[in-house]
């Protein structure tokens, strides 16, 4: 009975480097640890300018802020050799969090003079930033690994 199939060690074989290619991906998607700090500092950096309630300085910063997301989109994907789409449930929770954080953070820097605010949430949103797509970065790589 000789047709196309292969036999058990051969499938065995392909098995195995399918998985080590799958492995392989999954240490190249992992983004470095610099990657998240520095996300996380060009959010507190752009947020707190705003503290400084001129104009011009938070301009200034929204054009640092967008070239080091291009820096940092340029890196990862030279580093991985691709780019990802966030989960929606990823994106719904990091509006969530912004919400959260720029609302009361608003009111009180426009409605009562209170600028200061903007650098604390700035922090705290900055912080998030790191740490969601730290998380982000390892729960694919563990999906990759596991083959789901």
């Amino acid at each position: 009975m000789e047709n196309d199939a292969i036999d058990r060690d051969t499938a065995a074989a392909q098995l195995a480097a399918l998985q080590a290619d799958r492995a392989a991906l999954a240490d190249r998607v992992l983004q470095p640890w610099w990657y998240d700090v520095a996300l996380g500092l060009l959010l507190f950096a752009f947020l707190a300018s705003y503290a400084v309630d001129r104009l011009w300085v938070t301009f200034l910063a929204l054009v640092l802020f967008a070239a080091g997301l291009g820096a940092l989109v340029a890196a990862y994907r030279r580093i991985a050799g691709l780019w990802v789409n966030t989960p929606t449930r990823f994106t719904l929770l990091w509006g969530a969090v912004v919400l959260v954080v720029l609302v009361p953070a608003f009111v009180l820097a426009e409605g009562y003079d209170q600028h200061w605010v903007m650098v604390v949430a700035g922090a705290v949103l900055g912080l998030a930033a790191g740490v969601l797509s730290r998380v982000y970065g390892r729960r694919w790589a563990a999906e990759l690994r596991s083959g789901r």
